[in-house]
């Protein structure tokens, strides 16, 4: 992951903050944008929002910044100058919703894939039922995922397999990308550490988090393939999250990490 300062612009930074904030990586995400958001905002529990943009010529911040014009202090947007990977926008998310103090970070797909309103699941998994991380799991009772290719849910369903073989993590959907961090979690984590960008993030910051010894729950959910907009994922992207974890258990056995658990 590169290291020093990303280019950035910040749209929107008030000190009007709830405990929440989900952090929406965007990328030519003009069909979903303003329904997402306005999705997560109708929900029982206040939840901010955290756009980050990855310079998408299709004018998907300029529709972000209506909301925020409409929204006071409910929305925020990072710019970035391109496409610098879904780890690295976690990562400048998670750092803004350190630094603003929220105690909730949610990690949310903008395509209507992840359910907006099972982000009320995630939030009482952690905030009333005591979980450090809650995961939005496709396959802890089986297989929920609809209108995906029979192949891709092969894939996805076994490679989460393999990672919790490889690992020993007792997580099912160990690639999944619907995800509620406690604010402890990512202060423990060093994020300067956190190596992969493409769906092999999701896997370390599970791994890492489970190496800390956090508590990991799993919640139901049912994944529901876009139906606007171009899907992100390709295979040297699956191939990062497939053969990357193999790298990942290895230096565990030898790096100090995680010695100073929590």
């Amino acid at each position: 992951m590169e290291s020093g300062p990303l280019p950035i612009k910040m749209t929107n930074d008030t000190d009007s903050r709830r405990d929440s904030v989900v952090i929406i990586p965007m990328y030519n995400e003009r069909e979903n944008a303003a329904a997402i958001i306005d999705a997560v905002l109708a929900l029982e529990h206040s939840f901010d929002i955290l756009v980050i943009d990855d310079n998408s010529p299709d004018g998907t911040a300029a529709i972000v910044k209506e909301k925020i014009s409409a929204n006071p202090g409910r929305i925020h947007l990072i710019e970035r100058s391109g496409k610098l990977g879904l780890g690295t926008a976690y990562i400048t998310g998670f750092r803004y919703a350190l630094d603003h103090g929220y105690d909730y970070i949610f990690e949310m797909d903008a395509d209507f894939s992840h359910n907006p309103a099972d982000l009320l699941k995630l939030y009482k998994a952690v905030a009333a039922d005591g979980a450090d991380v809650a995961v939005g799991s496709r396959y802890v009772t089986g297989v929920n995922v609809v209108n995906w290719p029979m192949g891709r849910v092969l894939m996805s369903y076994y490679a989460s397999k393999y990672v919790r073989v490889i690992t020993g993590m007792p997580v099912h959907d160990t690639t999944a990308g619907f995800v509620c961090y406690r604010r402890r979690v990512l202060e423990t984590i060093d994020l300067d550490k956190i190596k992969f960008k493409g769906y092999a993030f999701q896997i370390e910051m599970k791994f890492t988090s489970y190496k800390y010894g956090f508590r990991i729950v799993e919640v139901p959910i049912i994944f529901v393939n876009r139906v606007l907009g171009t899907s992100k994922m390709n295979s040297s992207i699956f191939g990062e999250a497939v053969f990357g974890v193999i790298r990942l258990k290895w230096n565990s056995f030898f790096k100090s990490r995680f010695d100073n658990k929590c």
